[in-house]
């Protein structure tokens, strides 16, 4: 078998990412290990062979996952910086203490950069740190077997830190942060989603479900569309009517005549509100009403930067009229469309109408979200030049020579090139499936390829540090979580769910939002999340270099 692997590494590699996934769907209560940290195990049990990948595969693999990791959060990223201070400070408060403590813990325990980067990236767990302190360690002035043997263990120190960073954020944001705040969080959620949602249609809800209905007329004849429509806050349209067998499409000015059969679409609890100024229901209008639903990326619009209820009350009344938000999505998740809920470039904003009001109206958001498979190969690639490039450059700074390399460098152009195609409406076409798939596949074949050169030296790291490394592993999580929630409780004032959201997002722990929003029955952790995890995913990855800098000249 180790004869075979060794003349066919493909095989090995596919392997381990196969295995790697299957290993990281087990679930222990909320905790759930990951593709990731599953296909490191199998690579290190695999590296046992002495099966290799060649550095440039690996280099290969892992730029582009940082470009499309940079490119989906980019737009989001610059967004945060401008407008999400109150989120931002603690995913600063993330960096600074764990850098401290990584650093501490690299002195009482004299650490090597390896063991040292590999303790950051699996405590605050960002596998990016992996990739770029692995570059940084090839650039020192080591021979190649030496820097290979302290890249090996920046993968062991992952290994091993992971899996109690993250048990301990998990148990951290959903278990020991809400008694020390004195709340509950299912509780907590509710109200705070009823605090934000009660200006809009009358509902708990910023948006509720929608629904169409068809009624005669009755005492609403006599007035115009839009005096009926603006009797219940704009939150229903009357889309279409009947009269005297024939089909009209009403303007605002159209006035309302006995007998006419309207068809009214709009927010449930509107609905329901005006059936009182209305006759009898019609069981069928005797007419059809295409509606659609279309996703808007915002680009460069008016609307960034301002909050759902501002762009509702600000937006033309033939701009807005009959047309739906029914979703938001962020970074690839849902968040809750709550009145209050700002706006930023790069969100995807789901519109529901009819086709000429939602293109009306999506137009002045940003560019419509296609459903293509196409990906523009040129900005790929030119990103992924430029990064490279970028990752050329370096400066010392007290002896300490710093330089991105390919990962970092990647990272920022990633960051620009997505933040530019976000706001220039069919430049730079990168479908979201496509950027999916190289962060995953780029980051696993990575992790695989690190895991296969960390092999021999697994056993030996865990002999010599045994469990005081779990245990930095344990501090390096808990500590810079607790100083957040101290700050963003009694400084901030950040209410308790986006609150422990955002300590989810500042350690980048997609687990522990998961496990927030079971708990929570809510969706509304994750607006604190969104902000510290796009700021982090940049600043914890180019902390791996400094890490490495700082411990070597130490040592």
């Amino acid at each position: 078998m180790s004869a075979f692997l060794l003349q066919h590494p493909e095989i090995a590699l596919f392997l381990s990412v196969s295995l790697g996934h299957l290993i990281g769907m087990a679930r222990f209560g909320p905790i759930q290990l990951g593709g990731v940290c599953g296909t490191l195990i199998v690579a290190l049990l695999l590296g046992q062979t002495g099966v290799r990948l060649e550095n440039d595969v690996k280099t290969v693999f892992f730029a582009l996952f940082i470009f499309a990791l940079g490119y989906t959060g980019g737009p989001q990223f610059f967004a945060n910086i401008a407008s999400g201070w109150r989120f931002g400070i603690l995913s600063l408060v993330e960096a600074v203490t764990v850098l401290a403590v990584v650093m501490t813990a690299a002195v009482m325990l004299s650490l090597n950069p390896g063991a040292a980067a590999g303790l950051l990236a699996g405590a605050a767990t960002e596998s990016a740190v992996i990739g770029t302190a692995s570059e940084a360690i090839g650039h020192l002035p080591l021979d190649a077997s030496a820097a290979e043997s302290l890249q090996g263990q920046i993968a062991t120190a992952y290994s091993i830190t992971y899996l109690f960073g993250l048990i301990t954020i998990v148990i951290f944001t959903t278990q020991i942060a809400p008694l020390l705040l004195g709340v509950d969080l299912r509780k907590a959620s509710a109200e705070l989603s009823r605090k934000l949602g009660q200006d809009i249609g009358g509902s708990q809800h910023a948006l509720p479900e929608l629904v169409g209905r068809a009624f005669f007329a009755g005492p609403a004849a006599g007035g115009t569309v839009m005096a009926f429509e603006a009797m219940h806050r704009n939150a229903v349209t009357i889309a279409r009517m009947r009269r005297a067998g024939e089909t009209i499409d009403p303007s605002p000015d159209t006035t309302i005549q006995d007998g006419d059969q309207l068809l009214i679409v709009g927010r449930r609890a509107a609905i329901l509100e005006a059936v009182n100024g209305l006759g009898g229901e019609v069981a069928r209008i005797g007419v059809d009403l295409p509606v659609v639903t279309r996703d808007f990326v915002l680009g460069k619009s008016a609307a960034v930067g301002r909050s759902l209820e501002e762009v509702r009350r600000l937006a033309p009344l033939d701009t807005r009229r009959g047309v739906y938000i029914t979703g938001l999505r962020r970074l690839g998740r849902d968040i809750p469309t709550l009145p209050d809920c700002v706006l930023q470039s790069g969100d995807v904003v789901r519109l529901f109408g009819t086709e000429r009001a939602v293109i009306r109206a999506g137009n002045e958001l940003g560019r419509v979200v296609e459903a293509s498979s196409h990906t523009d190969f040129i900005m790929l690639g030119l990103g992924v030049v430029s990064g490279a490039l970028i990752g050329l450059m370096g400066v010392t700074i007290g002896g300490i020579h710093l330089t991105l390399g390919v990962g970092g460098g990647c990272l920022l152009s990633g960051l620009v090139f997505g933040w530019y195609s976000a706001r220039h409406a069919g430049i730079g076409a990168f479908p979201p499936s496509a950027a999916q798939i190289l962060k995953d596949f780029g980051l696993a074949a990575f992790i695989a390829a690190v895991g296969f050169s960390a092999g021999p030296d697994a056993l030996r790291l865990i002999g010599e540090y045994g469990f005081w490394l779990p245990l930095a592993g344990i501090l390096s999580a808990l500590i810079p979580a607790s100083l957040s929630l101290f700050i963003g409780h009694r400084l901030l004032k950040i209410e308790a769910p986006f609150l422990l959201g955002a300590i989810a997002g500042q350690q980048c722990s997609t687990p522990a939002i998961s496990a927030l929003v079971n708990t929570s029955g809510s969706s509304i952790p994750v607006v604190g999340y969104t902000v510290t995890y796009a700021i982090s995913n940049v600043l914890l990855p180019l902390l791996g270099p400094l890490v490495v800098g700082l411990v070597f000249h130490m040592n």
